[in-house]
């Protein structure tokens, strides 16, 4: 990922901050500049990401989400997102956000 997305709300020491990224779900703030969130909801990821419609960087502003996106990323647009917490036996142990209603 790009080096800008080491600096925002929701990362710490150059990491993702997994209780920032619960934070973002359950607060409804963006995971860059921590200000409310309003719609659309934009989730920035990889192909594996997208095919999946699995996100594991926190929900975004527009604005936000164009800031932080590299060049091999995808940007998608929606209106909602459920956000998953894994389970003990889950595959993909990261929280990650499921977009809904895609715009």
């Amino acid at each position: 990922m790009p080096d800008q997305m080491t600096v925002g709300f929701a990362w710490k020491d150059g990491e993702l901050d997994r209780r920032m990224v619960v934070r973002c779900a359950l607060a409804r703030v963006c995971g860059v500049c921590g200000e409310s969130l309003g719609r659309p909801i934009v989730f920035v990821g990889d192909a594996d990401e997208l095919a999946r419609n699995a996100f594991h960087l926190p929900p975004l502003h527009a604005t936000c989400a164009s800031a932080i996106a590299g060049p091999d990323q995808f940007v998608v647009r929606t209106g909602g997102f459920e956000f998953v917490r894994p389970s003990r036996d889950d595959p993909d142990p990261q929280p990650r956000f499921e977009p809904n209603s895609l715009i």
